[in-house]
């Protein structure tokens, strides 16, 4: 009995000494200077500089004159969106963007909230900052910064940012929103040497939100957002309060993953399995290998040569707008590949996704955007932050079309505090725009739990 006593207390204490010292684990990063040349003597300036979208004439007629230039190609005949944009309906849109849409007026709106820019590590990082209006009296707003993907950018959130600064339920939380551009997108200026990844980026946007007053925080992302947020959480776990994902990819399969995997059809209710879980993880194989190839062929070019490409899509709007918008088609729903118009207007609208390929094509940041899957991907899948857990409360929303399926076992394998795991009723994996009110009441839902658990 006492040699069964203390066998117990050795195999507990060595349990509890594994997961401490996993949990001890930090993620480390050195400063790095991503300006042009040697970084200058001295301190860095750390002025925060109002910004504003701007247009003019001049950049009007040179859009003008690129689309009018461009040479049509006939699609295949029953293609759809098989073959990728089908090119009939591109000349409806580029039709659109040639004569109705109004990029003035996009402007405007683009400006109702308000951009900041400022140099961190050699480069102007570009940022919205939204404040609420209004904080009910004894309450503070929750500062949120919410980080976007490829091809999406800053816009992606306009939507939702209303949301969560000025929301309608009195019982809901007020939040103070930052949304950065990741360097290379957007605004943001692109680094000017190789190995910028998402941590580097992490560590940069922890940079800027200490700028702006704010030692705690929570943080949201998808896409390549996903990836930034959880470096974050990795970096400095006690800066951020909470991570909310609707991406969350298993970056490195466990024994659970595996034995769930081989077992789980037959057992589901071993691992947790639901039966969307099921309907998601278990068509047959060849489906999910051609099913991968179909949408993973721009992140094998991307992640190899990335400016090979990207020179091409830099000097055609035509080709810059099928590029992307092909994304917003397929990774919002795999059935759109069916439809002669590829269901973009059924999710969107034509104004809101030529505003996000503008916003690529004025700030020439397609090959620098495209850069980033190079030098994530660059350096081999077996990185640091992926054999690190993350310990910070988590978030996920489960959207069901979302390129990849993770049902929640597989989550708490990277996520180790999830706190909300939510099966969403619709949505794609541009969530944030598509589905903006279902996110931001998941947002909710995840941050009201993590503010009651720590008071």
């Amino acid at each position: 009995m006492f040699t069964e006593v203390l066998l117990g207390l050795v195999i507990g204490g060595l349990i509890f000494f594994l997961v401490q010292r996993s949990r001890n684990q930090v993620l480390k990063i050195e400063d790095g200077w991503w300006g042009a040349g040697a970084p200058p003597d001295g301190e860095e300036d750390v002025t925060i500089r109002p910004f504003r979208v701007t247009t003019s004439d001049e950049e009007l007629k040179d859009l003008y004159s690129r689309i009018d230039q461009t040479r049509p190609v006939a699609s295949l005949e029953d293609s759809q969106f098989n073959y990728g944009f089908n090119s009939h309906y591109l000349l409806k849109v580029v039709s659109y963007w040639r004569n109705d849409f109004d990029w003035g007026r996009q402007v405007d709106k683009l400006n109702q909230y308000p951009h900041f820019k400022t140099k961190i590590e050699g480069i102007d990082i570009h940022y919205l900052h939204v404040k609420p209006k209004k904080v009910p009296d004894g309450t503070t707003a929750i500062p949120l910064i919410m980080v976007h993907g490829w091809p999406g950018s800053f816009y992606e959130f306009y939507g939702l940012i209303p949301l969560l600064t000025e929301p309608s339920d009195p019982d809901d939380l007020v939040f103070e929103v930052v949304c950065p551009s990741i360097p290379g997108y957007g605004f943001s200026e692109a680094p000017n040497k190789k190995g910028f990844d998402s941590v580097c980026a992490a560590n940069i946007f922890h940079k800027l939100m200490k700028r702006l007053g704010f030692q705690q925080f929570y943080a949201h992302g998808g896409d390549w957002g996903w990836l930034v947020t959880t470096n974050m959480a990795q970096l400095e776990p006690k800066s951020v309060k909470g991570l909310h994902v609707n991406f969350a990819p298993p970056s490195k399969p466990g024994l659970p993953m595996t034995l769930s995997i081989l077992l789980g059809r037959r057992f589901p209710k071993l691992f947790g399995f639901t039966d969307v879980d099921i309907q998601r993880l278990y068509p047959c194989m060849e489906k999910l290998v051609v099913e991968s190839i179909k949408e993973s062929g721009y992140m094998h070019i991307q992640a190899t040569k990335p400016d090979t490409v990207g020179r091409g899509l830099n000097d055609s709007p035509v080709g810059l707008a099928a590029y992307i918008l092909e994304k917003f088609s397929t990774w919002t729903d795999r059935d759109f590949r069916n439809l002669e118009d590829g269901g973009l207007t059924r999710k969107f609208s034509l104004d809101d996704l030529l505003t996000n390929v503008m916003i690529y094509w004025v700030s020439g940041c397609i090959i620098s955007s495209m850069r980033f899957y190079k030098e994530n991907f660059g350096k081999g899948l077996d990185q640091p932050h992926s054999k690190i857990p993350v310990y910070v409360p988590t978030g996920f929303a489960c959207f069901p079309n979302e390129l990849m399926h993770t049902p929640k076992l597989w989550v708490t394998q990277k996520y180790r505090k999830l706190v909300t795991y939510t099966p969403m009723v619709r949505g794609g994996h541009f969530a944030a725009m598509e589905e903006p009110q279902l996110m931001a009441e998941d947002i909710q839902k995840f941050t009201k739990t993590v503010e009651k658990k720590k008071q």
